[in-house]
């Protein structure tokens, strides 16, 4: 079996490991989320997602980092180069101690200020806000403090991890659900006060599997300026990106609590709740897909480099689609049977929500592409500057009177906008070939797409708003998805590799 061959094996062992593992974290999701909104009530619940929000605007520092090291500790597995392997790893957990303290003290002073002078929060809620916000801020220090770990074992492409330690995951998160139905206690601070701990949890169990499985992840002190310099140079212009991404994530929640206040927030949080779990679905695959770009380009493998940017982005696309249809088609239905009580404006944000997740997830392999090159500097100016601009934006056409779902609008056109720049930047980088790109993928998703939507669409049309309505508007967009997209969306070797792959899953039974 040549090499390809076992990095294609590889990939979709991990694949299907991060499927089990979304599977799980999705269902206790949206069963948590549905049981957390009716046990705190839609200010409270809204409180949580915007106080929170405000602790993640400074955690697009550690966002910068964690791409950085996740690139530099690939490249290096790449290269097979392990003293310089084990000298990253011990740098990363150097840098990010560093930005542990700085995002302390930002969340205490700027952010501190923030919540008391702009937040729109009820007075007789005050007090349990504070908590929940202090509580967010400890969360976010553990979470910066796993990302080496985290990526050591995605560098690896040891997937089971994810899928075990999920389960534990699961499990304690049921367990806050049950906890919080029967406490006394003020229940918002109660609820962050468990999500904090089962964070703390996770990322312990996280640190000893490194350091059992990897020898790279004993921590060791080794001061190396270059190294350093290094790793946050290639990050500080992934910075400039992240604080886009920052600002038009939780900057928009902010401008949407200032205008609207926390019913308008928890209308977001809701779309937010399903948006994450449907964006799973390509995410996963291309968590799997990722470490193969950055090894093949580590080691000089163009064409099958290529050929993973145009699979990402193609089986990214159709992943999303075949979920993301049944949603958007039976939004309102969906939203009822999920909540008890619906937020104003969730399923309008819900639906553009979706359509900006599409455009982004099938871009994302462009990013991997460029920190496998380590020349980011273009591509994150070039991109984030566009992005940047949609919190300006945004800001003036509700100053206008632009209702809440019209931020949505904004993001989602300056997201097209930014499709087009990030496939021209990183073009050159990569020797990648535009037309091959658009002859290769767009093209054939916007055929299938055209013929993939009509039939479960004139079904949902004509159909009752029911559960077999909504079972039946799955099945058609599931058939739709895997007849057109095989006639369509597959090119002629991709085909024959997925007939090959069903007739020996026939044969082995």
């Amino acid at each position: 079996m040549t090499d390809t061959q076992l990095s294609n094996k590889r990939i979709a062992k991990n694949t299907i490991l991060l499927y089990v593992r979304m599977l799980l974290l999705m269902l206790v999701s949206l069963y948590t989320s549905r049981v957390v909104l009716s046990t705190l009530g839609v200010s409270d619940f809204g409180i949580y997602g915007v106080v929170g929000g405000i602790v993640s605007m400074f955690t697009f520092i550690n966002s910068a980092m964690a791409t950085g090291t996740q690139r530099f500790l690939t490249y290096e597995l790449g290269r097979g180069d392990q003293v310089r392997l084990r000298k990253v790893f011990s740098m990363s957990v150097n840098i990010h101690l560093l930005l542990a303290v700085l995002v302390l003290l930002l969340a205490e002073t700027v952010g501190l200020w923030f919540f008391y002078a702009k937040m729109v929060i009820p007075a007789a809620r005050l007090t349990a806000a504070f908590w929940v916000y202090q509580f967010s801020v400890l969360a976010t220090l553990v979470m910066i403090l796993s990302v080496p770990y985290n990526a050591v074992i995605i560098a690896h492409e040891r997937m089971s991890a994810f899928a075990y330690i999920s389960i534990f995951e699961v499990v304690a998160k049921l367990l806050i659900v049950y906890l919080l139905l029967f406490s006394s206690w003020d229940r918002l601070i109660y609820y962050a006060a468990l999500v904090l701990l089962v964070q703390l949890t996770v990322r312990f169990i996280y640190s000893f599997y490194c350091k059992k499985h990897f020898p790279e992840s004993a921590y060791h002190w080794e001061p190396d300026r270059q190294l350093f310099r290094e790793m946050v140079g290639f990050s500080g212009w992934n910075f400039w990106g992240n604080c886009a991404a920052m600002a038009f994530t939780h900057g928009l929640n902010l401008l949407l609590n200032m205008f609207f206040g926390p019913v308008v927030n928890a209308a977001r949080t809701v779309a937010v709740q399903v948006q994450g779990a449907v964006f799973q679905f390509s995410s996963n695959f291309q968590v799997a897909l990722n470490p193969q770009i950055t090894k093949s380009y580590a080691s000089g493998q163009w064409d099958y480099m290529h050929s993973l940017i145009f699979r990402s982005s193609k089986f990214t696309y159709l992943l999303l689609f075949v979920v993301s249809l049944p949603v958007f088609l039976k939004v309102d239905y969906i939203l009822a049977l999920w909540l008890k009580e619906v937020p104003p404006y969730s399923a309008i944000f819900l639906r553009l929500i979706l359509c900006v997740t599409i455009v982004d997830a099938v871009a994302n392999p462009f990013m991997t592409a460029a920190a496998a090159t380590g020349k980011v500097k273009k591509y994150q100016t070039l991109v984030g500057s566009i992005l940047l601009s949609i919190l300006p934006i945004s800001y003036v056409v509700l100053k206008l009177g632009g209702q809440p779902y019209s931020v949505f609008i904004v993001h989602l056109c300056v997201a097209l906008i930014a499709f087009v720049a990030r496939l021209l930047v990183v073009r050159p980088l990569i020797r990648l070939s535009v037309g091959a790109y658009l002859r290769q993928v767009l093209l054939p998703l916007f055929a299938f797409s055209l013929v993939g939507v009509i039939l479960p669409a004139c079904y949902s049309w004509y159909s009752d708003n029911s559960f077999l309505s909504l079972v039946l508007v799955v099945l058609l967009s599931g058939v739709s998805t895997l007849l057109f997209g095989y006639l369509l969306a597959l090119s002629k070797s991709e085909r024959i590799f997925v007939r090959n792959k069903v007739q020996t899953l026939f044969l082995r039974r």
